[in-house]
């Protein structure tokens, strides 16, 4: 049993180890271990070059790693929150995702941008933005969203091997969360390709599609619904951009119905694009009744634990949906 914050450590230990080139930057993340602990003991082992305490100023951290990648160097670029890239985000967007495409493929930026994503608890609307959707918007980049430990260590890997700007959105309440990591993904090879799925529990009833924290509730809702003769199959994206549509339509051809499940705002949203390709794909046909979508409040996130708790798509709300999705 492995925490998603040990997983990440060990992955950034052994791409730093593997490749001289990898560094680390951000706000706190040497002297004091990182602000989640996740950059804990690097330090120490890898020194002032390789793993750097920054200013509080995303904008100007985030300029110098674009700038080192494209001089050929591979940045694991840490943000305290997902919602302070947003003063990071001409560097991200216009400097990072554009450029390989803007000199004709001649200047690549590997790059990492990490950093917990969407809703923690009790830290109001400018800590609890899910930020899927708006990367996941932007060709150029690659998006992937961890759930498991086994996926925030290989997805991190195979991030920072990839010759492409990663935003790779973690979550903070999943940091101290253990999960069994399997043989094979304690070795120093292991990575998760970009852009595959994961099916997390076989089903015939029900698609149950999500990625980050909400994969957990929706293996609680499906072993609820379970004891009730329902059989949810729950696909973990693992990946925003790519996104693995094939495996969507797989399982939606096998199970006739569809529901997503994200923490982020309705509007424009990962379930939003989900409906959409599966509509214009070949899967449509196979729907017994509408897509699905249960999502985070259209509200910025407030303070206040009750109304926090109701802006979360909770177990009680994936089943809900699934019960009127199949009629029951």
């Amino acid at each position: 049993q492995v925490t998603v914050r040990d997983a990440l450590n060990q992955a950034l230990d052994e791409e730093l180890e593997r490749d001289e080139r990898v560094f680390l930057l951000g706000e706190e993340v040497a002297q004091y271990d990182g602000a989640y602990k996740i950059s804990r003991g690097l330090w120490k082992k890898y020194g002032d070059k390789r793993i750097i305490d920054t200013p509080i100023s995303e904008m100007g951290f985030t300029g110098i790693a674009v700038g080192a990648a494209m001089a050929g160097l591979r940045p694991v670029c840490e943000f305290m929150t997902f919602n302070f890239s947003m003063q990071a985000i001409d560097q991200v967007i216009n400097s990072a995702a554009k450029t390989c495409y803007m000199s004709a493929g001649s200047i690549s930026v590997p790059i990492v941008f990490r950093g917990p994503n969407g809703a923690s608890a009790g830290v109001a609307a400018q800590h609890s933005q899910c930020f899927a959707a708006w990367y996941g918007h932007c060709p150029g980049l690659k998006v992937v969203s961890p759930w498991s430990s086994e996926d925030a260590k290989g997805l991190l890997k195979a991030s920072i091997r990839d010759d492409n700007p990663v935003v790779m959105l973690e979550n903070e309440l999943l940091y101290g969360v253990p999960f069994e990591l399997s043989e094979e993904a304690q070795s120093k090879d292991f990575v998760v390709p970009i852009g595959k799925a994961k099916i997390e529990r076989q089903g015939t009833h029900v698609t149950l599609v999500s990625h980050s924290r909400p994969v957990g509730h929706c293996l609680e809702a499906a072993a609820v619904l379970a004891k009730e003769g329902v059989e949810c199959e729950v696909i973990n994206l693992r990946s925003i951009r790519p996104m693995d549509i094939e495996a969507i339509e797989a399982s939606v051809v096998k199970t006739n119905h569809l529901v997503t499940v994200e923490g982020g705002w309705p509007q424009f949203g990962v379930g939003a694009e989900i409906c959409a390709r599966i509509m214009e794909g070949p899967a449509f046909n196979y729907l017994d009744a509408p897509a699905v979508r249960v999502t985070g409040a259209d509200v910025p996130m407030p303070y206040a634990k009750i109304l926090e708790d109701n802006c979360i798509p909770q177990v009680k709300d994936i089943i809900f949906a699934v019960k009127k999705t199949l009629n029951i």
